[in-house]
Formats: C-alpha cells, structure tokens, sequence
C-alpha cells in the first residue's frame, strides 16, 4: 500500500482541481445501460454531425505511410495556408492539440502564484481548470443574461491580472458579443493584460454585427484569438487547433510547446478540410435548420431556452440531472449543466435532423 500521498505533493492549484467531466461516449453508455451503440445518438458534445470532409479522409490515408516519421514540429505547411488565407504572417500563428492545449499554454506562459485571471461565470470550463493549475487566482464575474458582462469584467482587472479569457460565443450558453462591445471592451483593458478571444464557433455565426477576432489584431497587441478544427470543420477526434497574435506572443507561446503537439494526421487532415469549402458550407447551413428545428421543439412543449449562434443550445428542464438519466435509458446523449452551476439546463449539440428529432421525441417522453 503507497505511504506517501501524492496528491498532497502537488502544486497547491492542481490539488483542489476536479479532473473535465467530457460527455458520455457511446460506449459507455451502451455498455452501462445495455443497449446497441447503433441505437445511440449522442448530441452531448458539440461535434460536427456530417462526420469529416471526404478531403480530410483522403489526406489522413495519405499520410498513413509515413506514420514512423514524426510530423512537422513547425506545422509548416498548415500555418502557410492560414497565413495565406487568413492575411497574417506564419509568425503570429500557434499550433495546438485542440484550442484547449492552446488556453493551457497561455496559462502557462502569464498565469502564476500572486496573479490572476477574470473570465465569465457560465464561461467554458477550460478556464478554471487552466488559472488553477498554473497557480493563479480565479476571478469570476457574474454573467449578465447568461452572457459576459464586459463592464463588470473590465472593472475586475487589477494590478495582479495578467489574463482575461472572453469566449465568442459563449459555451455552454451559445450567448455573444458584437464587434462594438468587444472593442470598447479591449479599450478598457491595460495593455499589459492578455486578452485571450475564444472563437471556437466562430464558422457557425452568421450575424452581421458580429466580429472577427482578426480584424482587431493590429489595433490591440495584446489581443489572443483562439479558433479550432474540432467544430465546424469535423476533425475533434484529431485535435488541432490554432492562435492569432503578435509575433512575440507567438514565439513566447513557442518556448513551452510542446514541439509535436499536432500530430502528422491532424496536420494533414486540418490542412485538407479548411480547403473544403463546400463542406463547411452544408455544416453551417445544417446547422442553421437544426437551431431553427430544436427551438421550435421548445416553443411547442413550453420549454424556456437560451437562444445560441453556436453549434448547441441550452434548455430549461425541472431537473436535468433527473431528465438526463431518463434519456440516456431512451438511447439519448445530451449535457447536464451541473458543472457550470445550472442545474436546470441540459446543452443539447446540433445534430443531423433525424438525430434532433429522435432528441425531441425522446424528451417529449420523459417529460
């Protein structure tokens, strides 16, 4: 039996951390409750319901030959095709394994013992989870309508903030931020302060007045935009996502990188699917109609929910945890929000309309 406790030997941050809670794989659940994965739909965790692009396949089974070699440590070829598409130089780019490996560098890099963080309740929870690690103070602001209260955060920067974290849109709340709010934000903000913009459902957006975190870039140095490849672009079960800075934010990023952090399938894959332009084209216009489809369900049976630009939706049950159970059993996979302290919400993830109606029936039963 182990005498020495290990978990006391940690950093004090990590020792009161509780590990991510992900959504229930369909395994899981087929084997916990006894049913036929086939059956399972799972809409739990906000992926893309198309499966991905047919370029990115055919790129990964390309690449499989040369699986002993390691990848591009510099992500080469990607971080040219985003700086030729995007208008940026390859040198304000960063590589991650998912846009979380990328919070988790930022974290890393300006978070300590005697600094802090501000960020959003109800905000993703990768932001915690990263400010506590590295030792650093937490400071929640209390949302606004389920939203970022940028007043409320700007006026929560102080001498010990080094990092302000601002998802747009929001997960798990789908809520946003436009382009006028944002910037009379960041001109509250000292320069000193990082401002990381999380634009994880970036591609899903489609209002007018919403903006895009690369446009501020030369008018705020010290602005961080984080995107990835696991939403729109069909590709969460490779992980590999990117940030937009300044050039000395990137190469600071760089020196605690890991150096093959993308892996050489990822790279490949990522690099084929932002070229698809057709099909994130139909993913988008997809996912527009099940918005449309899944709030009409919750106007009909009564339900109150929170309206999202994103690829998912909250909505109000009595008691999710309860509500949750009961779906699962009907082969469903949705999230309960207790973690985020809503304990009434479930987030339900956009999927194909067979799979949202099949959510909708379900729900109508056990309610």
């Amino acid at each position: 039996m182990m005498s020495c406790d290990f978990l006391k030997k940690a950093n004090a941050g990590i020792q009161g951390l509780m590990p991510y809670q992900p959504g229930k794989p369909v395994e899981e659940v087929a084997r916990e409750l006894g049913l036929d994965p086939a059956d399972i739909v799972k809409l739990a965790s906000n992926e893309n319901p198309h499966g991905p692009s047919p370029r990115a396949l055919e790129a990964i089974q390309k690449e499989l030959a040369e699986l002993t070699r390691y990848p591009d440590g510099s992500g080469y070829s990607l971080k040219s095709l985003l700086s030729h598409e995007l208008g940026v130089s390859s040198r304000q780019i960063t590589l991650g394994n998912g846009s979380n490996d990328l919070l988790d560098l930022i974290a890393r890099c300006w978070l300590a013992p005697g600094r802090n963080a501000v960020y959003s309740e109800y905000a993703f929870a990768v932001y915690p989870i990263a400010t506590q690690a590295a030792g650093a103070e937490h400071k929640v602001v209390p949302a606004n309508n389920w939203g970022h209260d940028l007043d409320a955060m700007a006026a929560a920067v102080d001498e010990q903030t080094s990092v302000v974290f601002v998802a747009n849109p929001n997960n798990p709340t789908g809520t946003w931020l436009s382009e006028k709010q944002i910037r009379e934000f960041l001109d509250k903000i000292p320069e000193q302060v990082l401002v990381v913009l999380d634009e994880a459902y970036f591609e899903y957006v489609e209002e007018s007045v919403y903006p895009d975190g690369l446009q501020l870039l030369d008018s705020y140095p010290n602005l961080i935009v984080c995107r990835t490849f696991s939403k729109a672009y069909g590709l969460a079960g490779l992980r590999v996502g990117y940030s937009l800075s300044s050039t000395q934010i990137a190469e600071t990023l760089n020196r605690v990188r890991q150096p093959f952090n993308a892996n050489a399938l990822a790279l490949a894959a990522a690099e084929a699917a932002y070229q698809d332009k057709e099909y994130l084209e139909k993913s988008v216009i997809t996912n527009k109609a099940g918005l449309l489809q899944l709030e009409t369900a919750f106007h009909e049976l009564g339900l109150s929910y929170i309206p999202s630009v994103g690829n998912f939706i909250c909505v109000e049950v009595d008691d999710a945890e309860k509500v949750n159970a009961a779906l699962l059993e009907e082969g469903v996979i949705v999230r309960p929000l207790r973690p985020y302290r809503m304990p009434n919400h479930l987030r339900v993830s956009v999927g194909l309309p067979e799979e949202n109606q099949r959510f909708i029936d379900a729900l109508s039963k056990v309610l």
